[in-house]
């Protein structure tokens, strides 16, 4: 199992990015795929979860009504969809597949990880 998160750059306060997450691998598993991220001297947070059916997404508090995540089975993508971005949205963001079967937001619940990408939102 492989991933691959990139669309991170520099945005201004209230503008929009969008991240993509590629998998690939035969043999997934899991439940389905998370983003997380991890600000400057920081732990990881939870930002978003959906499963493979499409039937459950999660989002963390802070961002729910301005992120949404998405996937292209076609693609082997998983898209996180950021408006209306926050400086307090500056993070490294990580894709991940989770293979726990404990609470999505746990970052121990997730084995395969992307290797992050930066986005940087200015005042």
């Amino acid at each position: 199992v492989q991933l691959q998160a990139f669309g991170g750059g520099l945005v201004q306060a209230g503008g929009s990015l969008r991240l993509s997450c590629v998998y690939s691998g035969s043999d997934f598993g899991g439940s389905g795929v998370g983003w997380f991220r991890q600000a400057p001297g920081k732990d990881y947070e939870f930002v978003a979860f959906r499963d493979w059916t499409g039937r459950s997404t999660f989002y963390a508090d802070s961002v729910e009504g301005r992120f949404t995540i998405t996937r292209d089975n076609a693609k082997r993508t998983v898209y996180l969809q950021m408006n209306r971005l926050e400086p307090e949205d500056t993070a490294v963001y990580y894709c991940a597949v989770r293979t726990g079967t404990s609470y999505y937001s746990r970052k121990n619940e997730y084995a395969f990880w992307g290797q992050g990408t930066q986005v940087t939102v200015s005042s």
